[in-house]
């Protein structure tokens, strides 16, 4: 398991932010190896191509810096002129295969850890410039992974080279013998031949190495519990503040609804403990509307606004049980409850509308047994 410096045990997986801020900050998983493997690979095939037509032309480029008459190699203008010639021939002659390797050291990289560019990374650090952080970093364990690493891949390399070149030793020899354009045309084959036994061996390299760089990253982005916490805290906010913010929303939406009251036609109660304020407009509303209700301080708030505004209260306790177990503040009452609530509305309009109604008991409404609450 991973540490931090003060000993904490990094065991958490790094979260989707952790692994954000690091590409971020350019620390994505790389393999020197992977792009050794790719560019050689890449210059075995290339050359296993085109290297006849780059033969040929290495054979034109000599022939012709070696052909010169007496003019040439008395005027110094003549023989830049004609080196000028040679180079131009020569650049132009790798200029492909110079381009094909600079474009696989760019791609090769991406293909573990994605594009990233970050203007953090060439930022200049200076602790870099302490030698004493530079001794450590030369004697800490990475350093020595690193020593071991490219000792292995060494002694894979040369061994597989060796064993290539004590194979073919016998044709090296031989190319002294051979005519020029044939021992050009033998050579080019062996070293493309060279490069794929190379490449050979770097796919073992590249193999240990690419899975060992990703499971390295992500060890050194690993998390404390106490990290994982502290970001929890960061996105999702801290549980005291936001438990303070919905305290303050519901007081809000109460203070909202409690201007509600006046504008209700009925305050429907239980009668101490549930009060609903109810509204309805047979001109413009298709159904009652619930503007207000509460339960015990509440219930006694809607109460005291109701007298304040001389609206109507009626003790209809299973309603005002049902309507504020049902209901909802806002919105039209539940269909199974418009005849309990139509008879209260009755009785409330005959009062507004000055008729003489006895006194009503509203204690067997037609209430559904599902809405029913004890």
């Amino acid at each position: 398991m991973a540490e931090n410096e003060d000993g904490t045990e990094k065991s958490e997986e790094p979260s989707e932010k952790k692994l954000r801020e690091a590409r971020e900050k350019g620390q994505i998983p790389r393999s020197r190896e992977l792009t050794s493997l790719l560019m050689t690979l890449s210059a075995a095939v290339f050359l296993l191509v085109y290297g006849s037509v780059m033969l040929t032309d290495i054979a034109q480029i000599t022939v012709k810096g070696l052909s010169f008459d007496r003019d040439h190699a008395f005027d110094l203008l003549k023989m830049w002129d004609l080196i000028q010639a040679m180079l131009i021939a020569s650049i132009l002659m790798i200029l492909p295969f110079m381009l094909l390797m600079a474009f696989i050291a760019i791609i090769s990289p991406m293909l573990l850890g994605g594009w990233a560019f970050s203007t953090q990374a060439l930022a200049p650090k200076f602790s870099k410039l302490n030698p004493i952080s530079g001794i450590k970093r030369m004697f800490s364990a990475k350093a020595l992974l690193e020593l071991f690493k490219a000792l292995a891949k060494f002694s894979l390399v040369m061994s597989i080279a060796t064993f290539f070149l004590y194979m073919v030793f016998a044709e090296v020899l031989g190319l002294a013998n051979e005519p020029l354009h044939q021992a050009l045309s033998h050579a080019g084959t062996l070293i493309v031949q060279a490069f794929i036994f190379v490449s050979l061996s770097l796919i073992i390299v590249a193999a240990i190495d690419v899975p060992f760089q990703l499971w390295d990253h992500n060890r050194q982005l690993k998390m404390t519990k106490q990290e994982v916490k502290e970001e929890y805290k960061q996105q999702e906010g801290n549980p005291e503040v936001k438990g303070r913010i919905r305290q303050l929303q519901r007081e809000m939406a109460r203070n909202r609804m409690m201007q509600k009251v006046p504008e209700a036609d009925v305050i429907v109660t239980n009668p101490t403990h549930f009060a609903v304020a109810l509204k309805y407009d047979p001109d413009s509303m298709g159904e009652p509307l619930v503007v207000a209700m509460g339960v015990d301080f509440m219930a006694s708030q809607i109460r005291t606004i109701a007298r304040e505004h001389n609206i109507p209260i009626v003790e209809a306790p299973p309603l005002a049980r049902a309507l504020y177990y049902n209901a909802e503040v806002d919105r039209p009452i539940p269909y199974d409850l418009f005849k309990a609530v139509a008879a209260i509305l009755a009785y409330v309009f005959q009062l507004k509308a000055g008729a003489k109604v006895a006194t009503t008991e509203f204690n067997d409404l037609p209430i559904p047994e599902t809405m029913k609450t004890q």
